[in-house]
């Protein structure tokens, strides 16, 4: 079927983002504003420690930007998705991004100014009620003190900052632009591209040899360019241990934690938990092998499902209410306000459209909705639990936008894929009581199965790469393409039955990675799908103040350290105590799947 333009479809399934902006005057106002504004700056410059007072107006000052910014930002930005070959949408957000630039060297000095403070002093600011709004975010950018450098340094890190992630740059345009897969013959005998996009399509077909011909095919493409690659990725190491030294940090992994105020021990203790517990992955390994009849298992064998797709059609409409439904422990203003949003607000641009992004994500904005992209198909099941994520993500925005100050909303990464997760588990939960259909129960189970398998146990070994990798760049060995290859092939052999066939394409698979070019992220996701676990567990039980805890946790954004945060909700992530409750809940699902399969 021909994908329809966006004039093709009607406005209700849309997102609206007249609540952002009324129309492009708006925008554009808002946007000279800004850059008229802007250079006021320079007025508080050698200024800012003056008086408790002095420093409440510069922070204002940069509060009353900073929400211009961010809704400037945010409706570029989300014109862009809609059409990325819009010319005028790309204008305005190269725009937007050469004034953050700007914006950023001017404000290069008030940070290093707060920092110059003397402690008596500033103990005698915090205290003044002028500062009241500011005590967090303040004692935030105070803890940064041994990291943050003089005023020319940080002026010369600002900009030096875009030349300094090209790596970034190289690699999508090579592996979005330049790279070219060739096409397959599908099932059908249809003849189909093979592109980054379609790859995990074709991982997911019941045709072994199809799939096993996408997978040489699709890596032969890497092999050609596996040199320029392993540049790019060592460049992005580099890079990633010269920001940690600038900073005066122990390690690129210290400096990637410390601003969330996560222990390096919460990082390795992920690690060794998963390690320790690697067989009940290896006996879901033999199932599958089993169960697809095979004699042995290669990578590309992993992603099929267990269960044929399930013949299903969802309505936008009853996804919508699925997940509301699946969301009812939450209580009735949870429930409501989504409905709201999904229904009535337009907080949700529901399908493929011609030139925009795919995918989904949830993104908000101060005193806006919590918009959401989708790509939605009736058919696909899986986008009804893309559905509930993102609602998750959205919810978490809505929550914290209502309860905290601009300056304190924004929940850090480490905790947002906890709110979406949960939503997911609270979802299976759902299904699974729902359903009396024996083939619709193992599909579930196997789903929720794959899931756990793909963040909390493959995360977890790319984690560990990270790790493995960035140390080998500070104790002054080279970073190589045969380097890269063996290390990640080390880890592929322990992360992987003993019968698992590992092809040698797959050592190609670490230069592939786009979260590799962004180094210790991946490790939230594991910790976050164990903490989503844990509160799911707590809600659905129905333990008593558990909604409360949950919600209190939406509420408190980025009001508290994330440790701080969860361990209020009822999980101490300082303990491996939530990894391994969650591994254990991996072996449960195993269990019974073996017996609805076997």
């Amino acid at each position: 079927m021909d994908i329809p333009t966006r004039a093709e479809i009607t406005e209700s399934d849309k997102w609206d983002l007249r609540q952002l902006f009324v129309d492009v005057s708006k925008w554009q106002e808002d946007f000279a504003w800004l850059q008229r504004t802007y250079p006021n700056l320079e007025q508080w410059k050698g200024r800012v420690g003056e008086s408790a007072q002095t420093l409440a107006e510069v922070l204002e000052f940069e509060k009353a930007l900073e929400l211009r910014i961010e809704r400037v930002y945010h409706y570029a930005s989300l014109q862009l998705v809609e059409d990325s070959t819009n010319n005028e949408y790309l204008t305005r957000i190269g725009q937007v991004q050469n004034l953050l630039t700007k914006i950023g060297e001017a404000a290069a000095f008030v940070r290093p100014e707060i920092l110059a403070i003397g402690d008596d002093k500033f103990a005698t600011f915090i205290a003044d009620p002028a500062l009241k709004d500011w005590r967090i975010k303040l004692h935030k950018i105070r803890r940064m003190k041994p990291h943050v450098l003089s005023v020319p340094e940080e002026r010369l890190l600002a900009l030096g900052s875009v030349a300094l992630s090209g790596y970034d740059d190289a690699f999508s345009q090579l592996t979005d632009v330049d790279m070219k897969f060739g096409v397959l013959i599908d099932e059908t005998g249809r003849e189909r591209p093979l592109t980054q996009s379609s790859f995990s399509s074709f991982l997911v077909k019941r045709d072994h040899e199809l799939r096993k011909r996408s997978f040489h095919q699709f890596y032969a493409e890497f092999r050609d360019h596996q040199y320029t690659l392993a540049a790019a990725l060592a460049y992005s190491v580099k890079a990633d241990v010269f920001h940690a030294r600038a900073r005066h940090y122990p390690s690129a992994l210290q400096a990637a934690l410390f601003p969330d105020d996560v222990p390096v021990a919460v990082y390795d203790g992920l690690i060794q938990s998963v390690r320790a517990n690697l067989e009940p992955l290896f006996r879901y390994f033999d199932l599958r092998r089993r169960a697809l009849g095979l004699d042995e298992l290669h990578h590309y064998d992993t992603y099929v499902p267990l269960i044929p797709e399930i013949e299903t059609r969802f309505t936008f409409d009853e996804a919508v209410e699925t997940v509301l439904s699946a969301l009812a422990p939450l209580g009735k203003e949870y429930v409501d306000v989504l409905s709201e949003g999904l229904r009535s607000r337009r907080w949700c641009d529901r399908y493929e459209t011609k030139g925009k992004r795919s995918g989904a994500f949830s993104s908000g904005s101060y005193g806006a909705p919590p918009y959401i992209l989708m790509n939605y198909k009736e058919d696909v099941f899986a986008d009804v639990y893309t559905l509930a994520h993102e609602a998750g993500h959205s919810m978490h925005s809505w929550f914290s936008q209502n309860s905290q100050l601009f300056q304190d909303y924004e929940y850090p990464i480490f905790l947002a894929e906890v709110a979406s997760t949960f939503n997911e588990e609270l979802l299976t939960h759902h299904l699974l009581q729902t359903t009396s259909d024996p083939k619709m129960r193992a599909y579930i189970i196997n789903r929720q199965i794959d899931e756990l398998r793909g963040t909390l146990f493959r995360q977890t070994m790319f984690a560990e790469f990270e790790k493995i990798i960035h140390a080998i760049e500070e104790s002054g060995d080279a970073l190589t393409l045969d380097v890269f290859r063996s290390e990640y092939h080390e880890l592929l052999e322990n992360y992987f039955a003993e019968d698992f066939v590992l092809d040698p394409e797959l050592d190609l698979e670490c230069l592939r990675i786009p979260h590799f070019y962004h180094a210790f992220y991946v490790y939230k996701y594991a910790t976050g799908i164990s903490a989503a676990v844990a509160l799911s567990q707590r809600v659905l039980s129905g333990e008593s103040g558990s909604v409360d805890a949950y919600l209190n946790f939406l509420r408190s954004g980025g009001s508290k350290f994330p440790l701080e945060t969860l361990k209020a909700a009822g999980v101490n992530m300082a303990t491996p105590v939530p990894i391994e409750s969650t591994l254990r809940l991996f072996e449960q699902r195993l269990t019974e799947l073996e017996e609805l399969l076997l």
